[in-house]
């Protein structure tokens, strides 16, 4: 059997305690790393980081530096696999952090055993101080059973059809070049992109329920306008993968079984925080559809992502 090579690829910005322990992890795991390839933005930060840590660079990590002004969703991660060499490649953020040491090792299966995949996703799971919404967001993204997802399912599945995250996701290299990789500029969803793309070609995207990362954040009502403003502006932007496929029902069936699941777990009292919750994030979704029929100032106010809209 011919030996299977890995390179994992991060976007690094403002390192910090949890990267090292990314770091640490990822070199505990059964599946050996070939080579670190890390994308920082600004070089400031990862030299402090340096300072700080006292931390040595392993013969096989290789940092390249961007700015803030030209980091890219999709050029930037693209960047650093077009540097790798490997037959996978395996995106990850630097916030994720594999739950176990067998997390490549279960990523790269959904690829090496399924001829047809071009990606394969892992499983977000929450972290201690996740609050109790978003772990059931959690639950309901990143289901127990994995599943493989091809164009056929578009009937079924809807928009999920092309779910996948880059927070934790592994790439046949051949196959990534063969289709362009990701967009060159995008402000969100290279990682859905690509997918839906690979999908056109036939391809499938396999997500891996075995391959853990615990990854999950805490945001407030106004995090999640900004951040849903940011999903709904790529999906305008990218019409020939998001037209005639309607978001707004998936969100709505999230809602209602999360204010049912609160009920029945005793949190009824919740249930206001998360109307909020979720009035924000579609109330950042409708304004990011229609961001074009926007003031430059309120589309700069609603946005996660200002140096995006400088380039």
């Amino acid at each position: 059997m011919k030996e299977i090579t890995v390179d994992v690829i991060i976007p690094v910005y403002r390192p910090g305690e949890r990267f090292g322990e990314l770091l640490k992890r990822l070199d505990a795991q059964t599946q050996p790393v070939n080579r670190y390839i890390i994308m920082n933005t600004e070089q400031a930060y990862w030299d402090r980081w340096l300072s700080e840590t006292g931390y040595s660079l392993p013969e096989n990590l290789s940092v390249f530096h961007v700015t803030r002004e030209t980091f890219d969703h999709g050029a930037t991660r693209d960047a650093g696999i077009r540097r790798s060499d490997a037959g996978i490649c395996v995106c990850m953020t630097d916030d994720a952090l594999p739950a176990d040491q067998y997390l490549l090792e279960n990523l790269i299966r959904g690829l090496t055993e399924k001829e047809s995949t071009a990606v394969a996703y892992g499983r977000q799971l929450p972290d201690r101080d996740c609050g109790i919404i978003e772990r059931y967001t959690r639950a309901f993204n990143y289901p127990e059973e994995s599943r493989l997802k091809t164009r056929e399912d578009l009937s079924e599945l809807g928009i999920k059809t092309y779910f996948c995250s880059n927070v934790c996701a592994a790439y046949k290299r051949s196959v990534y070049l063969e289709l362009g990789g990701f967009t060159k500029k995008t402000i969100f969803n290279e990682d859905m992109i690509f997918a839906a793309g690979a999908m056109e070609r036939g391809y499938g995207v396999f997500y891996s329920a075995g391959a853990r990362v615990i990854h999950s954040h805490n945001y407030s009502g106004i995090q999640q306008f900004h951040r849903n403003f940011d999903l709904a502006v790529s999906q305008a932007d990218h019409p020939e993968v998001f037209s005639g496929i309607r978001s707004e029902g998936e969100g709505i069936r999230m809602v209602k079984q999360t204010a049912a699941f609160l009920v029945k777990s005793g949190k009824a009292y919740l249930i206001p925080k998360l109307i909020y919750i979720s009035g924000c994030k579609y109330l950042g979704f409708l304004m990011g559809k229609r961001y074009r029929r926007l003031p430059r100032p309120v589309v700069l106010w609603c946005t996660m992502n200002k140096a995006y809209w400088g380039k």
